[in-house]
């Protein structure tokens, strides 16, 4: 059986994507965790699969690099607006809807001869009360509260963007913090009974923001829309930033930028078109 799909990235955040529109993709769980591989497979951070939707111009579905499946994705969902559009699937609007395990969310596409730059995503109200993220500690919200991980104190600032985020900030650079062996003892801490993507930040001095990611399911990866949009709301909670101004945060892919308001969470970013092929399972 043969499966045509489009390696695409946001900000470095790269994914496989399958239109389902035309073809039926098998056992997306176990192919995601075959294909994610880079020396045996494709190569990325999952796979996202672009479907008929009866509320939105599309759903997406989304499933990490070990099989796990994802309820939203901020650069994931860019470049499902960017495949909707430049393969014509929105009627030449700029205005698009994608339906989500998080919901329905809008796209407005900033476009040039044909194709799409960037998008900006209305990407919902932030998620602050503990039992909704979920995160197990007691109260109306979680910020800047003392964890001990690996006998060291932390203090995180927990929200939801549809999927939960455990944000630090740090004085020490980022840069040199050994990931691999610190990412896991978040992700998979007592404290979050779904585990937890992890955001570990530096407040530079023009204001902007620095950050590393660790994610459930994937790992470090090189961009995260919906764990900048935490970072933003968390350095709004910490008064590291100010509520309703952009704030540009600095990913190792690239930069995005958030926008923290009392209705919902803006996250403006590129996205790009890699590669195009085909692929016998």
């Amino acid at each position: 059986m043969k499966l045509s799909f489009t390696k695409m990235h946001g900000c470095g955040n790269n994914y496989i994507y399958f239109n389902c529109f035309d073809q039926t993709v098998p056992n997306p769980e176990e192919l995601s965790v075959r294909l994610s591989e880079p020396h045996f497979g494709i190569g990325g951070d999952g796979i996202i699969l672009i479907s008929p939707s009866d509320k939105a111009d599309a759903q997406m579905r989304i499933f990490n690099a070990d099989g796990s499946e994802g309820k939203m994705c901020g650069n994931g969902i860019r470049c499902v607006g960017k495949y909707l559009y430049d393969n014509g699937m929105t009627g030449g609007r700029t205005t698009v809807k994608v339906d989500t395990l998080s919901g329905v969310k809008t796209l407005e596409l900033a476009v040039k001869d044909g194709k799409m730059l960037s998008a900006r995503v209305d990407m919902g109200a932030a998620i602050l009360a503990p039992q909704d993220i979920p995160v197990d500690m007691e109260g109306d919200s979680v910020i800047g509260a003392p964890l001990v991980v690996d006998e060291k104190v932390y203090h995180i600032t927990c929200v939801s963007m549809g999927n939960p985020h455990c944000v630090i900030f740090l004085t020490e650079d980022i840069d040199g913090l050994d990931l691999a062996r610190i990412g896991p003892k978040f992700e998979h801490h007592a404290l979050f009974p779904e585990r937890v993507n992890t955001e570990f930040v530096n407040v530079l001095p023009d204001g902007s923001l620095k950050m590393r990611v660790w994610e459930r399911g994937s790992g470090e990866t090189w961009a995260c829309g919906t764990g900048a949009c935490a970072v933003g709301v968390a350095a709004v909670l910490m008064g590291y930033a100010a509520k309703d101004e952009d704030i540009t945060v600095h990913l190792r892919g690239g930069d995005l930028t958030v926008r923290y308001t009392d209705e919902t969470v803006f996250m403006t970013g590129a996205a790009t078109t890699v590669f195009k092929g085909e692929i016998e399972i």
